[in-house]
C-alpha cells in the first residue's frame, strides 16, 4: 500500500460509526421542541446541527454534540425579562424530558444537556437576528443574552475546505487524532480555526490530496510549535474568542519531531509504526513490524503478551487535560519527583518506590480514572512481565508501583466521563541495570 492509500485508509478509520444514532438523537430532539414552541412534530426544521459534528470535522469517538433550536420570533417577548434565560432553557429541559422521560436531561448554565450512553448533546435554544447571528441565553448571575456565529464558522469551513481540495478537514480530523493520541486538551472550535490559520497562510497545499498528508502534518505542526502563547484566537469564519485552555505548542514540537522521522522512513518496514506515535492506533500498522513483534515475543520464551488498549475499551474525545506526577522513594535516600530527574536526563536505579498521582486536572466531576504500567525491553519479556493491563482506580487518583527491572517503561492513565475518554497523560519511567546500594 503506497503512503497516499496508507493516509487515505487512515482518514476512512477515523471516520464516525454512529452517524445513524447521532441522526435519530438530533431528531428525537428537534421534535420534542418543534411539539413544544410551534406545535409541530417536523424532526428537522428549526435546528442547526453546530460544533465539530457541524463543520463536518469530528471524528470516530466524538461525545460532545451541539444544537441550536431556533425559537420563534413572537416568543420573544416571553422570555426577554428578568430571569427569562433559566426560564427559556427550562422550558426546553421539560418539553425534552416530557417526550422522553427515561433520558438524563437538565440545565447547565448556557444549554440543556441530553446524556445518551457514549455521547451528549448540548441544545441551546437561541433567537435569529437580522444579520444571521443567534442570541443565546447565559444564566450565569442575574442572567443575560450573548451572540453566537455558527452559521459562518460552518460556511467558511466549507469554502476554505474547497478551496483547499479538501485539506482543512483533513487536516483538522488528523489533529483530532494526534490531540486524543497524546492528551491535548483543546476544543474542537480552536483545532478548526489553527487547521484553517495554517492552510490560508500558505499555497502549498491548495491542490495536493492524500499523498502530500505526510508533508502536511509535518508543517502543520512546526506552525502550531511557532506559534506564541495566548490566551485566545479568533474562531475561523466568525472572529468570536475561542479560549486555549492550556499551551499545545511544545506537544507540537513533539509531533513535528516525529512526523519527520516518520517521513525519513518512508518506504522501510517501520514507516507506519513511526506515523502512529504521531497518530495512534487509527493509523494502519506495519504489517512487517507486526509480524516482527509477534515473532519476538514468540522466542522470548513463551512471554505472554498480556497488553490492553484503552481505544479498545472507550471511545476518545479528549477535551480536558490531566498531568501526572510521580515521587521516588528509597530508605535511606531523599525523595525526588521523576520530572525533575527527567529533566536532567537521568534514568532511575532500580530498588525504588514510585508513587505516581494526578497532580493537576481541569476535569469536571465526576469521572473515572483508570490506569496502565507497560513495561518494555528485553528483560520484561524474558521475565514474562510485559504486563499492560488496565485497572481502574482505587479511588485515590494515585499508583504505587517499584523500579524492578531495566528497560524504559510506560506509566499512562485516561479520565473517562461517560463512558468516553476526556484527558490522558503518560509518564516514561527509564530504568537502569545497576541499583542504589
Amino acid at each position: 500500500m503506497g503512503l497516499g492509500e496508507t493516509f487515505e485508509k487512515f482518514l476512512s478509520n477515523l471516520q464516525i460509526e454512529n452517524a445513524e444514532t447521532i441522526s435519530l438523537r438530533y431528531g428525537e430532539i428537534t421534535a420534542a421542541l418543534n411539539k413544544q414552541f410551534r406545535d409541530t412534530d417536523s424532526k428537522t426544521d428549526n435546528r442547526l446541527q453546530v460544533g465539530s459534528y457541524g463543520r463536518d470535522s469530528a471524528i470516530k469517538g466524538v461525545s460532545d454534540l451541539d444544537m441550536l433550536y431556533i425559537m420563534p420570533s413572537k416568543s420573544w417577548d416571553d422570555y426577554k425579562g428578568d430571569g427569562g434565560q433559566y426560564k427559556l432553557l427550562s422550558a426546553a429541559s421539560s418539553a425534552i424530558q416530557k417526550r422522553y422521560p427515561t433520558t438524563d436531561v437538565f440545565v447547565d448554565r448556557l444549554v440543556v444537556r441530553v446524556l445518551y450512553e457514549n455521547f451528549h448533546v448540548e441544545v441551546q435554544p437561541v433567537f435569529e437576528q437580522e444579520d444571521g447571528s443567534y442570541k443565546y441565553p447565559d444564566t450565569y448571575g442575574s442572567g443575560k443574552w450573548k451572540i453566537t456565529k455558527p452559521r459562518e464558522e460552518i460556511d467558511t469551513m466549507s469554502e476554505v475546505d474547497k478551496k483547499k481540495n479538501g485539506n482543512l478537514r483533513r487536516l483538522a480530523k488528523m489533529a483530532r487524532a494526534w490531540k486524543n493520541k497524546h492528551g491535548v486538551g483543546i476544543g474542537g472550535l480552536l483545532i478548526d480555526t489553527l487547521a484553517h490559520n495554517f492552510l490560508i497562510s500558505t499555497n502549498e497545499y491548495d491542490e495536493t490530496s492524500f499523498l502530500y498528508c505526510d508533508e502536511i502534518s509535518r508543517d502543520f505542526f512546526a506552525y502550531l510549535a511557532e506559534l506564541p502563547d495566548q490566551d485566545y484566537f479568533a474562531a475561523l469564519g466568525s472572529g468570536q474568542r475561542v479560549k486555549v485552555k492550556k499551551k499545545f505548542q511544545k506537544k507540537a514540537k513533539k509531533a513535528h519531531e516525529l512526523c519527520q522521522k516518520a517521513i525519513n522512513a518512508e518506504a522501510t518496514s517501520t514507516q507506519n509504526t513511526k506515523w502512529r506515535k504521531v497518530y495512534g492506533r487509527k493509523f494502519p500498522a506495519d504489517a512487517a513490524a507486526e509480524v516482527k513483534k509477534s515473532a519476538l515475543i514468540e522466542d522470548a520464551r513463551h512471554a505472554t503478551n498480556a497488553e490492553e488498549f484503552f481505544e479498545d475499551r472507550f471511545p476518545y474525545d479528549v477535551r480536558y487535560n490531566i498531568q501526572l506526577e510521580c515521587k521516588v522513594s528509597q530508605s535511606g535516600f531523599r525523595e525526588f519527583l521523576l520530572s525533575e530527574w527527567l529533566n536532567n536526563r537521568l534514568r532511575l536505579k532500580r530498588r525504588k518506590s514510585l508513587r505516581f498521582f494526578v497532580e493537576w486536572h481541569d476535569i469536571p466531576e465526576p469521572f473515572d480514572l483508570y490506569w496502565k504500567v507497560l513495561n518494555r525491553g528485553p528483560e520484561a519479556i524474558r521475565r514474562n512481565m510485559i504486563r499492560g493491563q488496565i485497572l481502574k482506580d482505587a479511588g485515590h487518583q494515585e499508583r504505587t508501583e517499584t523500579t524492578d527491572f531495566y528497560g524504559d517503561h510506560i506509566v499512562e492513565c485516561v479520565a473517562v466521563k461517560s463512558g468516553v475518554v476526556v484527558a490522558t497523560d503518560r509518564i516514561l519511567v527509564p530504568i537502569d541495570n545497576e541499583s542504589d546500594e
